[in-house]
């Protein structure tokens, strides 16, 4: 289906146009990833793990966030 007949269906109003998607093809951008092996201290783990309880989330979610927050106040300097 050409983007022009796509557009037509949605102004249309027509519901679901995800039929005429491939959603299996779908990437985000900027979003692969690559598996890293960092070492920590032991007392950066058990702060980790604790800090990961208390919000209802893994330690590697913490992390990932954590890091994320600083490097985007790195870059909007």
């Amino acid at each position: 289906m050409k983007a022009k007949q796509f557009d037509e269906k949605f102004d249309a109003g027509e519901v679901d146009v995800t039929d005429n998607l491939n959603l299996a093809a779908l990437k985000r951008p900027n979003q692969s990833q690559r598996r890293v092996n960092v070492d920590f201290p032991v007392w950066m783990i058990e702060s980790l793990d604790k800090e990961a309880s208390r919000l209802g989330v893994t330690r590697q979610s913490i992390i990932k966030v954590w890091l994320a927050e600083r490097l985007e106040g790195v870059h909007n300097r």
